[in-house]
């Protein structure tokens, strides 16, 4: 038994009930998120709280940070490697397909020309980003090309950034 079939079988009980629970009201599938920043003092740390989570983020020490956490297009990264993972469990769930391992790697570029002052014809903004995924499974190859496919069409960080919506500066 794969160290991953527990907690599988909890997630197919809880899908299960979540799937009961939009059909009966599909306004509940619609979550409000939020996170919010703040600078920390002299340090220039940023804490951020996401739900009640908080974590410091930081710059290198090149940019005048302390490197006491990520920075934020790190975070970015993570957020999608995290959402990309997790999507992989659901899926799993969804297409019933055992799932031993599965570990994710994102890459990506950051051009800091314009970051610092410098004069760019680009906006500053993450490129050539790109995931690996190491799915361990019994699972036929044919199911696991399925079950890739699946995550690249239900992955909402991911779908987030392929298809961005606007993002609006709002006043209070």
């Amino acid at each position: 038994m794969s160290a991953l079939a527990p907690y599988l079988a909890r997630k197919q009980a809880v899908l299960a009930q979540r799937q009961a629970d939009f059909q009966a009201a599909p306004e509940k599938a619609v979550v409000k998120l939020k996170a919010s920043s703040w600078v920390a003092g002299n340090t220039g740390a940023r804490p951020v709280r996401m739900g009640e989570i908080v974590f410091v983020t930081d710059s290198a020490p090149a940019l005048a940070g302390h490197a006491l956490g990520p920075t934020a297009p790190e975070m970015l990264l993570g957020a999608l490697a995290s959402c990309l993972i997790h999507t992989y469990l659901i899926q799993a769930v969804l297409l019933a397909l055992p799932l031993d391992h599965v570990e994710l790697e994102v890459r990506g570029n950051l051009d800091m020309t314009a970051v610092i002052g410098l004069p760019s014809d680009q906006l500053p903004r993450i490129t050539d980003i790109v995931y690996i995924a190491r799915v361990q499974s019994s699972a036929s190859p044919d199911d696991i090309a399925r079950l890739h496919d699946a995550v690249d069409s239900t992955c909402p960080v991911l779908n987030t950034l392929r298809l961005p919506g606007a993002v609006t500066r709002a006043e209070e």
